[in-house]
C-alpha cells in the first residue's frame, strides 16, 4: 500500500464562493449549525479582538519549537488559503513573528491559525494580517526537524482536513468539514434569521424563553402544567 507523501502539494480546496459566503458570518453562527463539533480550544485567540478570517485550510505539522515546515508551507500555499499549524500546543519558543508573517501577507494567504506561540505582537497589530494563536513567547524556534504539509492535524482540540472550511473572529476559530460546508451555509442563513427575529422580540420586551418551561420539565426541575 502506497503512503502520502510527507509533503503533499495538490489538495481540494472548499470553493471560493463558499469562502465569500462563509466570510458573512460569525464563527459562532457557524458552531451552532455544525452541532458545536469543530471549534478549536479558547487557547487558540486572534492577537487582535479585531482579527477574522475565513479561508480553506492549508495544514502544517511541526515539531514542538521547530518551524522548517511553516517555510516550506508558505512556498506552497496559494492565495486565500489559512495555514493551520499544529505546534502542539508549545509554548517554549515561537514559531512565527513579523518576518514570516509578513511573507504570508504578501503571499496573499488569508490568515494563520497556529496551536503554538508566536512573537512581536506589537508589529504584528501594525501588520494587520490575521493571526490566531494559543500564546506569545519572545524565544525563537529552530528550523532542522522535518514535519507534514497537507495531513489531517489537530489544532485546538479540533480535526482538520486540508481544503476544510476555516473561520475565525473574536470568539475563536471554528473549522467546517469541506464536503459538509456549503450545506452548513444554508443552516448559517435560517440561524441568523432566526436570531434576528429573536433579537427583535426582545426589543419589544418579550425576553422570555419559549424552550425553556419544557427544558426545565424535561430536566425534572418543574411539573408538568407548572411554570417558573
Amino acid at each position: 500500500m502506497s503512503q502520502l507523501p510527507e509533503i503533499v502539494r495538490d489538495i481540494e480546496r472548499v470553493s471560493a464562493d463558499v469562502v465569500a459566503k462563509a466570510r458573512t458570518y460569525q464563527a459562532a453562527i457557524l458552531a451552532d449549525v455544525a452541532g458545536r463539533r469543530g471549534t478549536m480550544h479558547g487557547r487558540i485567540a486572534p492577537v487582535h479582538h479585531g482579527m477574522a478570517v475565513a479561508g480553506p485550510a492549508f495544514t502544517v505539522e511541526v515539531r514542538p519549537g521547530d518551524n522548517l515546515m511553516i517555510h516550506a508551507a508558505i512556498a506552497l500555499a496559494r492565495p486565500g488559503d489559512v495555514l493551520v499549524i499544529d505546534g502542539k500546543g508549545d509554548l517554549n519558543a515561537a514559531l512565527m513573528g513579523t518576518l514570516m508573517l509578513s511573507a504570508c501577507k504578501k503571499q496573499g494567504l488569508a490568515g494563520v491559525v497556529i496551536d503554538g506561540a508566536v512573537r512581536d505582537r506589537l508589529e504584528l497589530l501594525e501588520l494587520g494580517f490575521p493571526v490566531f494563536s494559543a500564546g506569545f513567547n519572545p524565544a525563537g524556534p529552530t528550523k532542522f526537524v522535518p514535519g507534514r504539509i497537507n495531513h489531517p492535524v489537530s489544532a485546538g482540540g479540533a480535526m482538520v482536513n486540508p481544503g476544510d472550511l476555516v473561520v475565525g473572529d473574536a470568539d475563536g476559530v471554528v473549522v467546517i468539514e469541506r464536503a459538509k460546508a456549503s450545506a452548513m451555509l444554508a443552516l448559517a442563513d435560517k440561524k441568523v434569521a432566526d436570531e434576528a427575529a429573536r433579537l427583535d422580540a426582545i426589543s419589544r420586551g418579550d425576553t422570555a424563553s419559549k424552550w425553556l418551561p419544557a427544558a426545565l420539565r424535561a430536566a425534572g426541575l418543574l411539573k408538568e402544567g407548572e411554570s417558573l
